[in-house]
């Protein structure tokens, strides 16, 4: 089971001309990141797996780099051919399946907002593993499995409690669980079409290290990002601006294989 299976496919359109507004966290926060980690070398392969509409494989081939993207819904794949130069190669596949690409052929792979979205997450490091060359590096974007688990999370707000004299108040980040996996239906647009939705997997952290090890690879680094945002003049602007710069929204995993 896959991204497609999880029905990305029917918001392939609207995900496209979100990617494209000006104040998102894929602009401002996660691709100056991973623009500084993958150091990209002219000439290199770069596998973008679960690509989307190909925002991401745009830019990395914009620095220089022979991008694949791969993604199993054939509509975002659309979309990704047409806005993007011809050189770049994209292919309808499921993450756990990519015979278009012989083994240890890739210098770097990046999974970016997806792997919560896939339910074989063995099956995508074991294949991520026969592509990549040797003491290749795959690049993981997640959204923070300790701090944003679907319908088990949130902000909330506490008057009562005060962390300095001058001010009233916590805005904190409230965890109903963590340790238990689970599958949540996500309303992609609740307002617009409520009926039409996702799945998306929650799993601590442990759950990714052990497939991660289960199938040869070795975790290089991890960081944690927060958000850009910054909040409007009001009561509780600081205690949310604190709040911003103390909880991370995103995790990034780099493991070598």
């Amino acid at each position: 089971m896959t991204r497609q299976d999880e029905g990305w496919g029917k918001f392939s359109e609207w995900y496209a001309e979100l990617l494209e507004q000006k104040d998102t966290y894929q602009k401002a926060v996660i691709l100056p990141n991973l623009s500084r980690l993958l150091s990209i070398k002219k000439g290199e392969t770069i596998l973008d797996l679960a690509c989307g509409p190909g925002f991401f494989a745009r830019e990395f081939f914009k620095q220089g780099a022979r991008v694949i993207g791969a993604d199993v819904s054939g509509e975002l794949i659309k979309l990704a051919m047409k806005n993007s130069p011809k050189n770049i190669n994209f292919q309808v596949a499921p993450a756990d399946n990519m015979p278009f690409l012989k083994n240890q052929s890739v210098d770097k792979i990046v999974i970016i907002h997806a792997i919560q979205n896939i339910h074989n997450v063995s099956g995508v490091f074991k294949e991520c593993a026969r592509v990549l060359k040797i003491n290749g590096r795959m690049l993981i974007v997640m959204n923070h499995p300790a701090f944003r688990i679907p319908r088990a999370s949130g902000w909330d707000w506490d008057p009562s409690t005060t962390l300095r004299t001058s001010e009233k108040g916590v805005m904190y980040r409230r965890i109903d669980r963590y340790l238990s996996e689970s599958k949540v239906k996500i309303q992609m647009r609740p307002g617009d079409k409520p009926n039409e939705y996702t799945l998306s997997f929650h799993r601590p952290l442990q759950f990714y290290f052990k497939a991660l090890n289960k199938n040869g690879f070795l975790i290089s680094r991890l960081e944690e990002w927060i958000s850009h945002r910054k909040s409007e003049p009001g009561p509780r602007a600081i205690a949310e601006d604190r709040a911003r710069k103390e909880i991370p929204l995103f995790l990034f995993i780099e493991a070598v294989h």
